[in-house]
């Protein structure tokens, strides 16, 4: 007896992959996952879509992510257009208060909410946040206020956070905080997340960047430095192969893994569902920094 039914080979293939991630879906089924998400991941439509399509999967499965973004093209062009100079210093912007003004409405009142529709779109049920609300963040001046309103965090308190992700609620949040005395800071997204990260003791903290990861050499993508432990990481810092905008990165995976989050990843976000690759494959995509030579496993 014949059968006119025939699989196709991209069917297959779907369901072989969906098949082999089971038990990493198993491994991290109820755990949270912090994700900084920024740079061309925010600004290019294929790459926001594939992120928001790979958090909602992320929650459908059971894995409770959190989202920390920046937002800093946005920033710019803002500050284009209302004719201010974007200054920076070693890698922070340098905030005062008209900047101030401008990071708070570009991140909290559109950035923030533009990354919310897009994920309850995909089927994600999304929640904007920011450093204010229910106290989640608690601001002080960086280096005692040397890139003016740029902060650092003081203090963290998640619970707001917790019957959202209970009842399978994706929070985005914004990296803007005020300090004890309710002034606004802009702290880097990077920073917010590793503390959230921390704080949450997260099995994993995620920061999506437009770099394969830490390059030993800056110049050459195929020197991927594809696992560091905390005090390689030290190391590569000291002697300068870790610098610009990787030295916040870098440092705020070290401090997120000495307050006992699991790993941390430095991921690629120019790579299509490069967030997937990373949370359901062994290899990963990234640089992951443990605090221990062997890659976790299952």
């Amino acid at each position: 007896m014949s059968s006119d039914f025939h699989v196709s080979p991209e069917d297959t293939l779907r369901v072989s992959v969906l098949s082999e991630a089971l038990p990493y879906i198993q491994r991290f089924s109820g755990e949270r996952v912090v994700v900084k998400y920024g740079g061309a991941a925010m600004v290019l439509k294929d790459l926001r879509e594939a992120v928001f399509r790979d958090l909602a999967l992320l929650a459908c499965v059971g894995v409770q992510p959190v989202v920390v973004h920046g937002g800093g093209p946005e920033i710019n062009q803002w500050l284009k257009r209302l004719a201010i100079e974007p200054r920076f210093s070693k890698g922070l912007r340098v905030t005062d208060a008209e900047t101030m003004d401008v990071v708070e409405m570009v991140l909290v009142g559109r950035v923030n909410k533009q990354i919310v529709n897009g994920l309850n779109q995909v089927g994600g049920r999304a929640v904007g946040l920011s450093g204010s609300d229910g106290k989640l963040v608690r601001a002080r001046p960086w280096q005692e206020g040397a890139n003016g309103l740029v902060g650092e965090v003081e203090s963290v308190d998640p619970s707001v956070l917790a019957p959202l992700l209970s009842q399978g609620y994706i929070p985005v949040i914004s990296s803007v905080a005020p300090d004890a005395q309710g002034q606004a800071h802009n702290i880097n997204a990077d920073t917010v997340a590793g503390e959230l990260a921390a704080s949450l003791q997260a099995v994993k903290l995620i920061l999506l960047t437009d770099t394969p990861g830490i390059l030993r050499n800056r110049d050459d993508p195929g020197s991927l430095i594809r696992q560091l432990t905390l005090s390689e990481a030290r190391e590569l810092i000291a002697q300068g192969v870790v610098d610009g905008g990787m030295t916040p990165k870098t440092e705020c995976c070290i401090r997120a893994l000495a307050q006992g989050v699991a790993a941390a990843h430095i991921v690629d976000g120019r790579h299509p569902h490069s967030l997937l690759l990373e949370v359901f494959t062994d290899a990963g995509i990234g640089t992951m920094v443990v605090g221990r030579t062997a890659r976790p496993t299952l």
